[in-house]
């Protein structure tokens, strides 16, 4: 089981107790006291099972006195009453991060020495976080383009004095051609809603790229405005670009059928693409 060999690595390396009762015994008022107080070793062996199982503090009180597996690795008697979800916080989040890297090197060394492990590569698991960015499909892509292209316009024209370039929002429009493609039950349906998706990214393209010739040649008595239509020509030329190469990957796998290598795809509507 692996609790049982994880409580045997750790039986082998007794130092690591004695750095958690360093920690502990600085940070922790009254530990080790009372009727159901922790010992260092405790601390250590219940911060390990929260770490691997990701138990919130309320199962982790719960989990310690219902189950005898966690009782018998945590080394807690069958009538030990457990430990308070308030205990548990306390006692594991004073454990330093510089004890944390000194067991870290612990375990490489005896890996190391009982040849279960060389210590030349780390093999992590990343933390999980919840983001803005959306799947990379051609759909999106294209909807990206439109918003991104319209919103750089539509900041230009307010921000540049005498700068009043007539336009069509297709933001709405292009969201519903996406959610169509997403939502298709056949490829002629889908390839409908791109078709028209493709149409709205290419007169929202036109839009900028008209306004950014404009925006080139703009004279001002203030210097400012000057140095600011520059900067969204910049602007509006680089998510041109961007734009351009969705419309292209995009033409050549939904209309041509071809398969675009990865070293072609862009990924995002960013000034600084990310390619795979």
């Amino acid at each position: 089981m692996e609790l049982n060999r994880i409580s045997r690595i750790l039986d082998h390396i007794p130092t690591i107790n004695e750095l958690a009762w360093q920690d502990l015994t600085q940070h922790v008022e009254n530990f080790g006291t009372g009727a159901e107080g922790m010992t260092a070793e405790q601390a250590v062996r219940c911060a390990i099972v929260k770490q691997m199982e990701d138990f919130s503090y309320d199962d982790f009180a719960f989990h310690i006195v219902d189950s005898s597996c966690y009782r018998h690795f945590y080394r807690i008697g069958i009538a030990h009453k457990g430990f308070k979800k308030s205990a548990l916080c306390h006692t594991i989040e004073a454990l330093s991060p510089a004890t944390w890297v000194a067991v870290n090197r612990m375990l490489i060394k005896y890996a190391k020495e009982t040849k279960i492990e060389k210590g030349h590569e780390d093999r992590i698991d990343s933390t999980m976080v919840s983001s803005h960015i959306h799947s990379p499909s051609d759909s999106s892509l294209l909807w990206d383009a439109v918003r991104v292209l319209t919103r750089t316009l539509t900041h230009a024209t307010t921000q540049v004095q005498g700068f009043d370039i007539p336009f069509t929002d297709h933001t709405k429009r292009a969201k519903r051609r996406m959610m169509g493609v997403m939502n298709a039950k056949d490829k002629k349906t889908r390839k409908k809603h791109y078709l028209d998706l493709l149409h709205v990214t290419k007169k929202s393209l036109g839009y900028d790229e008209r306004a950014g010739l404009f925006l080139k040649v703009y004279l001002s008595p203030d210097p400012t405005q000057i140095l600011l239509a520059q900067k969204m020509a910049q602007a509006l030329h680089t998510y041109s670009e961007l734009a351009h190469r969705v419309i292209d990957q995009t033409e050549r796998r939904i209309l041509h059928g071809e398969s675009v290598p990865a070293s072609e795809k862009i990924l995002c509507l960013n000034p600084t693409p990310t390619s795979s």
